[in-house]
């Protein structure tokens, strides 16, 4: 049977209103807008599968179930704020068919809006009173902000796998390696188990990212709430990309776009359906399944109980979603 998000989210659903109720709760007072803001952030949907990975951790080693909440609102609060910059860096109008904030509100009022939820998921995520759970969220926000960086600077135009993998961890796999490796923290686990839960973050991440990549190329623009090719669209290659491009090396449409054609939707449809028309979705796809695998093996070590497999089965949906 297919893993659907109804076989691992139901050990958790009834804690998912909970996280979504700590991160619109604050502390003091602050401008209305800001609530607005919050609240239809949240109302656009998304499976919170971050979050769900934080809790399913956090019981399986029998963490203790407040700290666990706050911990996964703020690993959702970081998710959010970096949804919010991101929107407004490539201008984008929809997000799951709802207007994001830059397309009701000045530039000003947005980047304001991303740095208070940004302050925010650091104030949820000092609840846990762990000094290394508040390190490793740091070294994340870190890794995020200087790998958009470098995506603006660096990677555009870049055809290399390095540059690849090193874009997809910053920008995907990183947050989904701090929700397992925290949730481990809370739950006082041993250094090799918060390693291996960090592992598992990690490879279930880079997995997620490259099957995003693929729905890219393969996927309606009215499900995807965006241009079908839209990486191609700024410049970047993605993984089903560099597959087309190591079996086609001397594609002319390819070149174009290298050199600065990258905008031209007659080149970007072409290779959109080159690449279908390929192995490269194929090639992509299991090397996505390559990492699920990897991520599985990491939970060899952890306590054999409904919340493993859960998050062996979470792992799983990660490939086979909306294929």
């Amino acid at each position: 049977m297919k893993p659907t998000t109804a076989t691992f989210f139901d050990l958790v659903r009834s804690q998912i209103p909970l996280v979504e109720a700590r991160m619109r709760s604050a502390p003091d007072r602050h401008h209305p807008q800001l609530s607005l803001a919050i609240d239809h952030l949240l109302a656009s949907g998304g499976k919170r599968l971050r979050p769900t990975l934080t809790l399913l951790t956090a019981r399986m080693l029998g963490t203790d179930e407040d700290k666990a909440i706050g911990l996964a609102a703020a690993i959702e609060m970081l998710h959010t704020a970096t949804l919010v910059h991101d929107d407004l860096i490539d201008g984008a109008l929809l997000r799951r068919g709802i207007p994001t904030l830059n397309a009701q509100w000045s530039p000003a009022a947005t980047v304001l809006t991303g740095d208070f939820l940004f302050a925010r998921a650091a104030e949820l995520a000092s609840q846990a009173d762990s000094v290394r759970v508040m390190r490793a969220f740091a070294q994340t926000l870190m890794t995020i902000v200087n790998g958009e960086i470098n995506q603006l600077f660096v990677s555009r135009g870049q055809v290399s796998r390095e540059d690849y993998y090193r874009r997809i961890y910053a920008k995907t796999a990183s947050l989904f390696a701090v929700a397992a490796e925290a949730g481990a923290l809370l739950g006082h686990a041993g250094e090799e188990a918060v390693a291996a839960m960090r592992r598992f973050g990690h490879e279930v991440g880079m997995a997620f990212q490259i099957v995003d990549d693929v729905l890219d190329f393969t996927s309606e623009e009215m499900r995807l709430g965006k241009p079908v090719g839209s990486d191609l669209r700024q410049g970047l290659f993605t993984l089903p990309a560099l597959c087309y491009l190591e079996q086609n090396p001397e594609d002319r449409d390819i070149s174009s776009l290298l050199n600065g054609r990258a905008g031209d939707p007659e080149i970007v449809g072409r290779v959109v359906r080159a690449v279908k028309g390929s192995g490269a979705v194929e090639a992509a796809l299991a090397e996505a399944r390559a990492y699920v695998a990897r991520a599985q093996a990491a939970l060899a070590s952890m306590p054999d109980n409904v919340y493993r497999q859960s998050l062996s089965e979470l792992a799983e949906y990660l490939v086979i979603r909306n294929l």
